[in-house]
């Protein structure tokens, strides 16, 4: 497994000379697994523009394999790339796109492809040249086949929001973000069990969670360390950055972190970590 990171930040791309560094795109993850035929790719945040421009490079949309996109929820900085997304506009293009629905009243394919309007973009969804699907998901336990199992987890955040669990082999990697502190935490602790990489929200420090963040659907860096460490996590990614926050402040939390005895890092993009 490579886990490759295209968008870091939470709420909304925060581009400019502070954000150099850890870069200022909203979430999106891609993860890599040469032994399968296609690809997968976590959250379509601004982050997945370059992703797109990326693949096109490399002629993966000409090789006939599949591109499966798992939306942790619909939220707009986590949708918000889609109609930048290159591969959308290939006629080669085969793309799935999983993830939880938001309402009652709205199908997945309702929300996501409701960006594809004259209201808000040029192209209709109907006019997409690649073969687009919606696969809406629950709670629970998926073969995505060759060998990729996955398991969702309903976390806490005002809309529905699903964590992954990709695990292929001996290799597993997790995502638990656009989530916060909740009573379900023994279920979030043995999801992400002995995972090999936990991606998980850490947008406040506790005392910003305390004092104002509280209910915001987002997690602290130090619940972030707590569960890793209960679950045995074998190494912490901390995800969705404050948008406000800048190169420098992360660099000091980072020093102020590593006094705990866990792998951990604070994401950036184009970083990529081999399982």
């Amino acid at each position: 497994m490579i886990v490759r990171f295209w968008g870091v930040r939470g709420s909304i791309p925060c581009p400019g000379p502070n954000t150099v560094k850890y870069g200022g795109n909203t979430s999106c993850i891609e993860l890599i697994i040469k032994e399968l035929n296609h690809r997968v790719i976590i959250d379509a945040g601004s982050g997945i523009r370059e992703l797109g421009n990326y693949l096109l490079k490399e002629n993966f949309t000409n090789k006939k394999d599949s591109i499966k996109i798992f939306l942790t929820h619909t939220h707009w900085d986590h949708i918000m790339g889609f109609p930048f997304f290159a591969p959308m506009y290939m006629a080669d293009s085969n793309i799935k796109i999983f993830g939880p629905r938001a309402s009652e009243n709205n199908s997945l394919e309702e929300i996501v492809g409701g960006q594809w309007t004259y209201n808000y973009f040029p192209i209709l969804h109907k006019d997409l040249a690649a073969k687009v699907e919606y696969i809406e998901l629950e709670e629970g336990i998926y073969d995505l086949e060759d060998g990729l199992l996955l398991k969702t987890q309903l976390l806490s955040h005002p809309i529905a929001c699903l964590g992954y669990r990709f695990e292929f082999r001996n290799r597993s990697f997790c995502t638990i973000y656009d989530t916060e502190p909740f009573n379900n935490i023994n279920q979030i602790i043995e999801f992400a069990k002995n995972v090999d990489l936990l991606v998980h929200d850490a947008q406040y420090t506790k005392d910003e969670y305390d004092s104002t963040k509280a209910g915001w659907g987002h997690s602290y860096i130090e619940y972030a360390l707590d569960i890793a460490k209960k679950a045995n996590v074998k190494k912490l990614a901390f995800f969705h950055h404050d948008p406000d926050r800048t190169d420098e402040e992360l660099d000091k939390l980072s020093i102020k972190y590593n006094c705990y005895k866990i792998n951990s890092f604070f994401a950036k993009e184009k970083q990529e970590i081999i399982l």
